[in-house]
């Protein structure tokens, strides 16, 4: 649609469009019900014609439908091509381009539409054709995917094939199915056979290995069989020989020991003896003698012996049979127990007699008081190995972090942490086995120390950084600017934050030293803040009084406002003149000032726009005696010079009249009336329509269309070189005054259309 195609009707055949200042008076247009009734009847024409399928009517409706919607709906309705083609010429370069639009539109759909269809057709009949060839190639590595995909090719658009076309693609999909079938059945019949013929001949060769790893497994053992026994008879016979030899060696040791007076020593040998005998052949006659000699006398000193230290071992015997259940710490009872093992050893030198019996006695309690002992001791190596297990893993993890932090920028919070943890936990994981953690608690220690050694110089480092600090901080204290002084020792403070750490004694010490400089200057501030604080509130209190008389002045109105407002630039002054107010209350109060002045200015600014307007509306009224005055004149009236009189005394009233109104009405008064009222009406109507659009008001039905021609105007004036911004309403005012006159009640209504234009503005 144009852009001019929403503001004009189409021209009648008889009367052209011209600007409203050359156009004569034109018969009246018809009533808008009558348009509305026209329309609508035209629309039912349109519906009973698509109902009908009267393609000829809607195609006349299409090129002649009186408005735009009845022309496109026509369009719409429109479906055979050759008929859209011929309405597409018939409209072309016509005053409808939507409906030229929607025509080319379906055009183009249906065009695509057939250019769909005939593609379409085209990939049947090439799918069917590929199918076709496909079935009557032979088999190949390529065939089976290859029908696979002229299958999906064919789904795709089977449902558009004709029924002939269809059929033949089916069987050709059959026939290339079955030379799938019939490959498939040729290698199923060829794998049977290799399969039955690979099997014959793995189970003769399984045969043929079976009997070979059978004959070789009985050889096998039948070689081993007698290795075996031959092995076993050598192993036996040098066995013999050996424990005759080692049976004569104790018995030579034994003789030895009682020729040193050794009769313990002598009595273990013969029990050694006896034990080899029992597998040991028969002995030679010479050493069964030297045998016999050596059990008899050892004989004769276990019966002296026995005489001895029987009381004393019966002893020993019931005070470890006392021990049994004793109620002893297991470290004190292993130790009691020990203690009566070396008193049964030291009775027991001499010779070995035979006091089993005892000794068993003695060994069996033993055991038994010493099983709290045993358990006791059993758990302390395993705690022991697990608290040296967590050691190893423990200094592993430390190593680790050694070797893994950046010492570049180190972390010494986390660094200290992790030695002192480590120490700690170090000393959380015990007992250990002394021997056994010896090397790993040496390593503990080098590294520890290595880590402690970084960590002092650190310490050392930051130390003398906040001795620097502390130094600034007392300097300070002294400074006379103590702002200044108060935010440099602040940045001390965050700078005293960044420092790295220092070991806990120095911490605090140097903590204090630094905090009481401090303290000393927050203090000084804080008895300056006192004095401040009291400038403060009465600063407050004359600006809450400004704000307050700035309140009141905004209350007035009329010419006390204006009286009024003459002192807001001394009470502006007077309030940027205080230097600070608190903190809390400056914002607050500053916006007050703020709001209290606006609304002094804006009601300042209101009381001039109301006595502006009312000049306007004195020049208004005054211009309704200078209407009627002329208007006499037009109509030759006997009261043409009383109207005169009162026009005059309309325009000496003492009345601050706007700039050039007076002269205007003057002027008017000292004109002739126009005998041309008509055209005085448009031309005041005109200036409503103006008026209207320039305040955004809706203008009456009945000069709607004059506000369209006005508008359309305007836009062919400004073709070219954009459209300028509308006159204002004093200048229409002003071009009101100028007007001829016209009949009083329609002047009156006028007037009344641009004073409410006028009051909407204000």
């Amino acid at each position: 649609m144009s852009l001019f195609s929403r503001f004009r009707k189409p021209p009648s055949p008889s009367v052209p469009v011209k600007p409203p200042e050359t156009v004569a008076p034109k018969a009246p247009e018809p009533l808008a019900p009558e348009a509305a009734l026209a329309s609508a009847q035209e629309e039912q024409s349109l519906q009973a014609a698509i109902a009908a399928g009267d393609t000829q009517a809607i195609a006349r409706l299409v090129i002649d439908g009186a408005s735009t919607k009845i022309r496109q709906l026509a369009a719409e309705a429109i479906d055979d091509p050759a008929q859209i083609r011929q309405l597409i010429r018939d409209a072309r370069g016509g005053k409808d381009k939507s409906v030229y639009k929607i025509l080319t539109h379906k055009r183009d759909l249906l065009l695509a539409q057939e250019r769909e269809v005939e593609h379409l057709h085209a990939e049947v009949a090439a799918a069917a054709a590929a199918i076709e060839k496909h079935s009557h190639r032979a088999f190949d590595p390529m065939f089976t995917p290859t029908l696979e995909q002229l299958e999906s090719r064919w789904q795709a658009v089977a449902e558009h094939a004709a029924p002939d076309i269809a059929e033949k693609a089916r069987q050709a999909i059959d026939r290339a199915r079955e030379t799938i079938a019939q490959h498939l059945r040729q290698i199923a019949a060829e794998a049977a056979r290799q399969l039955a013929a690979a099997n014959a001949a793995t189970q003769a060769q399984l045969q043929r290995e079976q009997d070979e790893k059978a004959a070789a497994a009985a050889a096998t053992e039948r070689a081993q069989v007698q290795e075996a026994e031959h092995k076993a008879e050598t192993e036996k016979h040098d066995a013999e020989a050996k424990a005759l030899r080692q049976i004569g060696g104790l018995v030579r040791k034994a003789h030895g020991a009682l020729a040193a007076g050794s009769s313990k020593t002598a009595a273990g040998l013969r029990r050694g003896i006896e034990d080899k005998l029992a597998h040991a052949p028969a002995l030679p006659a010479h050493l069964a003698n030297q045998l016999r000699q050596l059990d008899e006398k050892l004989q004769e000193l276990k019966d002296w012996k026995s005489f001895s230290v029987a009381p004393k071992r019966i002893e020993l015997i019931e005070r470890m049979e006392s021990l049994i259940g004793a109620t002893l710490h297991p470290t004190a009872l292993a130790g009691h127990i020990k203690d009566l093992q070396e008193q049964w050893r030291t009775l027991s030198k001499g010779a070995g007699e035979n006091g089993e019996a005892e000794w068993q006695r003695f060994h069996e309690a033993a055991q038994k008081a010493f099983q709290p002992c045993r358990e006791f001791f059993e758990a302390q190596d395993k705690v022991k190995e697990e608290n040296l297990r967590l050691r190893g893993l423990l200094f592993e993890r430390l190593a680790a972090f050694e070797a893994q932090h950046n010492w570049e920028q180190p972390d010494w919070r986390n660094v200290i942490t992790a030695v002192r943890e480590s120490r700690q936990l170090w000393r959380e994981h015990s007992p250990v086995d002394p021997v056994a953690a010896e090397e790993l608690q040496g390593r503990f220690n080098a590294l520890t120390a290595a880590l402690q050694s970084r960590i002092d110089v650190e310490y050392a480092r930051n130390v003398k950084e906040k001795k620097s600090l502390i130094e600034r901080a007392r300097a300070l204290a002294g400074s006379a600017e103590t702002r200044r002084a108060i935010d440099e020792v602040k940045r001390l403070q965050e700078q005293w934050k960044d420092i790295g750490p220092v070991s806990r004694d120095d911490d605090r010490k140097l903590w204090e030293e630094f905090r009481k400089h401090c303290d000393a200057l927050f203090q000084k501030r804080q008895q300056e803040f006192a004095t401040q604080h009291a400038a403060l509130d009465s600063n407050k209190s004359q600006a809450v009084g400004l704000c307050e008389e700035v309140e009141k002045i905004a209350e007035l109105s009329g010419q006390e406002l204006l009286e009024g407002a003459k002192k807001l630039p001394d009470l502006r002054a007077s309030f940027d003149a205080i230097e600070e107010l608190p903190k809390a209350n400056a914002r607050q109060l500053q916006s007050r000032f703020e709001r209290a002045f606006e609304r002094c200015r804006k009601a300042v600014a209101q009381q001039h726009a109301r006595e502006a307007e009312e000049g306007w509306a004195a020049l208004l009224d005054a211009s309704n005696a200078v209407r009627a005055h002329r208007l006499a004149l037009v109509q030759d009236a006997a009261d043409r010079d009383s109207l005169r009189e009162a026009a005059e005394a309309q325009l000496t009233r003492p009345i601050k009249w706007p700039k050039r109104g007076l002269d205007v009405l003057k002027h008017a008064l000292a004109q002739p009336g126009s005998t041309d009222l008509a055209t005085s009406e448009l031309a005041l109507r005109t200036l409503c329509v103006r008026a209207e659009i320039l305040t955004d008001s809706p203008t009456p039905s009945a000069d709607q269309t004059l506000r369209r021609e006005y508008q359309v105007k305007r836009l062919m004036q400004s073709m070219g070189q954009g459209i300028k911004s509308e006159e204002g309403l004093d200048a229409l005012t002003l071009e009101w005054l100028a007007v001829g006159p016209i009949e009083e009640g329609t002047y009156l209504q006028l007037l009344e259309r641009f004073k409410s234009c006028r009051g909407k503005a204000l």
